[in-house]
C-alpha cells in the first residue's frame, strides 16, 4: 500500500455520512467511516482519476 493512512474529506461534518481513501499501488481503497470493518472498495488508478476529475 502507498498511504496506509485513511484520509477524510476537510468537508464532512463530525458524526455525517461520509467515506475514507487511501492510495494505493493500483489505485486507491474507499470505506466507510462509520463501518470501516466492513467492505472496502477498490478501484483501479484510471477509475479514481477519472472520478476525482469528474467531481472537480
Amino acid at each position: 500500500m502507498l498511504g496506509e493512512a485513511w484520509k477524510k474529506s476537510p468537508y464532512s461534518i463530525n458524526g455525517g455520512e461520509c467515506v475514507e481513501a487511501r492510495l494505493t499501488t493500483s489505485g486507491a481503497d474507499v470505506r466507510d467511516t462509520q463501518n470501516r470493518d466492513t467492505a472496502t472498495l477498490s478501484f483501479p488508478a484510471g477509475d479514481w482519476r477519472a472520478l476525482l476529475h469528474a467531481e472537480r
